[in-house]
């Protein structure tokens, strides 16, 4: 318990940016916050960080100056490594072009990391105080993946995604099928009836018998399934 306190204690000191004026920082940063905070009351008492984002891995994941690699909560951009998926160049390409050189504030839910080694974070730009990961989903860049136990926004991100398919845009504007070739959401109906949808990565996922697979929780949940608790 011990070392992994001072690992989440070093991976903040590397994510926090410093300044000369160190006063003027701290107060814009606070004000910044500030208004963060009135938009989205969840981060009340929740820690944060503040980091340059130095490259863009893909429309979801990111390297800062220092290193680290921050991976957004709950929202999944098509993929542009391997079998490069319709719309991941775009969703890529939107991403370096808000976030490439730009000061961020990070903030986290429950985990630190995901199993590979990936800080996890919802992210603002600097005097943006709209939460980037709501806007990959309100330009139709992402659909919603939430993996407990991160699942602060799981169902405003449902939303946001139904009504980016609803209105066709970005990864929607041709077809539900073209924005995943590769459903991974299991759709289960067990001996009592109920339709339950599990996520990659959760504790029944693995021996879930498929009735029907999803693209997205927003298609699973439209179709009459609810979420495992686990």
């Amino acid at each position: 318990m011990k070392y992994h306190f001072l690992y989440i204690l070093l991976i903040a000191i590397l994510l926090t940016g410093c300044s000369k004026d160190g006063n003027q920082t701290s107060l814009n940063s606070d004000v910044f916050v500030a208004q963060i905070i009135s938009k989205y009351p969840q981060f009340k008492n929740k820690q944060y960080e503040f980091a340059t984002i130095k490259r863009i891995v893909d429309g979801d994941t990111y390297e800062t100056n220092s290193g680290h690699k921050i991976r957004l909560i709950g929202v999944n951009t098509p993929e542009v490594f391997g079998e490069t998926q319709y719309y991941g160049r775009e969703a890529s390409d939107f991403s370096k072009k808000r976030l490439e050189n730009q000061t961020v504030y990070l903030f986290r839910d429950v985990s630190e990391t995901d199993r590979y080694g990936r800080v996890l974070r919802y992210l603002f730009i600097q005097n943006d105080p709209v939460m980037f990961n709501e806007t990959l989903l309100n330009e139709g860049y992402a659909n919603t993946m939430s993996v407990p136990p991160d699942v602060m926004f799981a169902k405003k991100f449902v939303v946001l995604e139904r009504q980016a398919r609803e209105n066709r845009i970005g990864i929607w504007e041709k077809s539900d099928a073209q924005a995943c070739k590769k459903p991974e959401i299991k759709g289960n109906i067990n001996t009592q009836k109920d339709k339950i949808y599990h996520l990659p990565g959760g504790k029944y996922y693995d021996q879930t018998k498929a009735e029907e697979v999803f693209c997205t929780e927003a298609e699973a949940i439209d179709a009459g399934y609810r979420k495992s608790s686990q």
